[in-house]
C-alpha cells in the first residue's frame, strides 16, 4: 500500500460504502423526485383560527367532564389556602395562635 493510501484509508472514496461522518456513500439514487416550496410562499398558519372555532371548540366541549372536576378541586384548594393564609396573617389569627401556644 502506498503512503497516500495509508493516510487516506479512513476517508471515503469511490470504492467504499462506509463514508465519512455519516456520509454512507453508495450508488446514486435514481428515479426519486423531490418537490419543495419556498418558505416565503408557505402559509403555515392558514386557517388556524377558523379551524379552531369549529373543530377546537367542539373538542374542548367534549372534554369538559374530564377537566372541569380537577379544575374545580384545584381552584377550591387555592381559595381555601388563600383564605387560611390571610386569616393566619390577620390580627385575629395572631391572637388565636398566641392562645394556642399559651395552653
Amino acid at each position: 500500500m502506498r503512503p497516500s493510501q495509508v493516510a487516506l484509508s479512513g476517508m471515503p472514496s469511490g470504492k467504499t460504502w462506509q463514508g465519512w461522518w455519516g456520509d454512507l456513500g453508495g450508488a446514486k439514487q435514481k428515479g426519486i423526485v423531490t418537490y419543495t416550496l419556498s418558505p416565503y410562499q408557505q402559509r403555515a398558519f392558514k386557517g388556524v383560527i377558523t379551524g379552531w372555532i369549529l373543530n377546537g371548540s367542539t373538542r374542548l366541549l367534549a372534554q369538559v367532564p374530564y377537566w372541569i372536576v380537577p379544575f374545580g378541586i384545584a381552584y377550591s384548594t387555592y381559595l381555601w389556602g388563600k383564605s387560611t393564609y390571610e386569616y393566619n396573617n390577620s390580627k385575629e389569627g395572631h391572637h388565636k395562635l398566641a392562645q394556642e401556644h399559651a395552653h
